[in-house]
C-alpha cells in the first residue's frame, strides 16, 4: 500500500455525512493539549490517528513543531482543516506510512474502538520514540438540563439503540474494556463544552452514525420522533444553552517492545 492511499476495508461510518461531522461536532478543551504537551519529553512530532475533521490535530499544532494527522476516509481528509504545520494524509491506523521512531506523541479522538488494536498498537510502538506517549479519549453523552436529557437519552437508547454498531458498549465504558499496553498514568478530569443553540444541538445529535442508519432502513430522521418535546423542553429556541460531555481519557508512555 502506497504512503498516501488507505484499504478502504475499515469500518467507515462517516464519510457519507463528512461535512455535518465537521460543523456540528464539538470541540476538545484546550486543557487536554496543553497536559498532553506537557506530560511529553519532546515536542518535535506528533501524530493524531483518525483525525476526522482534524480538531484534536488542530490542537496539537499549538505545542508540536509538526503534526501528521492521518484518515483512512478521503472524505473526512477532504473536510479537514488546519495550519501548515498540520500535515494531512489518508493512511490506515494501522499503516501509517510514518518513519519509526519519529513521534513524540501519538493520539485518538473518539476512534480507537474502530482499530485492529494488535495491528495498531504495533504500529504504535513502530512510530513512537523511546520514552514516548500515547493518548486516546473517548466522550460521553452529553449533559444539557434533566428535561433534555432525558428525551436524549430516549433517542439514544430506545429510537436509535438498535442502530448502534457493538463497539458502541466500548466508547460507554469509556474505552476502560481495552487493551492499553503502555505505562499509564491517570489524566486530569477533562470536560468538552459548547455554548449552542437549539438548531446547532440538533445538527450534532443528527451526526449520530446510528441516526444516519435509522433513516437508511426506515426512511425517517429519528430526531423527527421527539423534536417537539426537545423544543418544548428547550424552551426559547433562539437561546443559546451550556452542553457538556465528560471525557474519558488514556494515556501511558512507550517503555519497552510488546512481549
Amino acid at each position: 500500500m502506497g504512503a498516501g492511499r488507505a484499504e478502504m476495508s475499515f469500518k467507515d461510518h462517516f464519510s457519507g455525512h463528512a461535512a455535518d461531522y465537521s460543523t456540528f461536532r464539538p470541540s476538545y478543551p484546550h486543557s487536554l493539549y496543553r497536559w498532553l504537551a506537557g506530560a511529553c519529553q519532546e515536542h518535535d512530532r506528533a501524530w493524531d490517528c483518525a483525525t476526522g475533521n482534524g480538531q484534536a490535530a488542530r490542537g496539537l499544532a499549538d505545542f508540536f513543531a509538526r503534526v501528521d494527522a492521518t484518515d483512512a476516509s478521503p472524505e473526512q481528509i477532504g473536510n479537514a482543516t488546519g495550519d501548515s504545520t498540520v500535515r494531512f494524509r489518508v493512511a490506515a491506523a494501522e499503516e501509517s506510512g510514518i518513519p519509526g521512531g519519529s513521534i513524540d506523541l501519538v493520539t485518538v479522538a473518539q476512534a480507537l474502538h474502530w482499530f485492529d488494536l494488535e495491528k495498531f498498537y504495533a504500529e504504535v510502538y513502530r512510530v513512537l520514540k523511546p520514552g514516548g506517549m500515547t493518548a486516546v479519549w473517548t466522550y460521553e453523552l452529553s449533559k444539557v438540563c434533566p428535561a433534555v436529557d432525558e428525551i436524549v437519552w430516549r433517542l439514544y437508547t430506545d429510537i436509535t439503540g438498535p442502530y448502534w454498531p457493538p463497539e458502541r458498549d466500548i466508547v460507554d465504558a469509556g474505552y476502560k474494556t481495552l487493551p492499553f499496553p503502555f505505562r499509564e498514568i491517570d489524566p486530569p478530569e477533562f470536560t468538552m463544552t459548547s455554548e449552542w443553540t437549539l438548531q446547532q444541538y440538533r445538527g450534532y445529535l443528527g451526526t449520530w452514525s446510528a441516526a444516519h442508519r435509522y433513516f437508511a432502513d426506515t426512511g425517517q430522521k429519528p430526531l423527527e420522533l421527539v423534536d417537539e418535546q426537545l423544543e418544548k423542553a428547550w424552551g426559547d429556541t433562539s437561546m443559546t444553552r451550556s452542553i457538556s460531555w465528560k471525557l474519558n481519557v488514556r494515556a501511558g508512555y512507550l517503555d519497552t517492545k510488546p512481549g
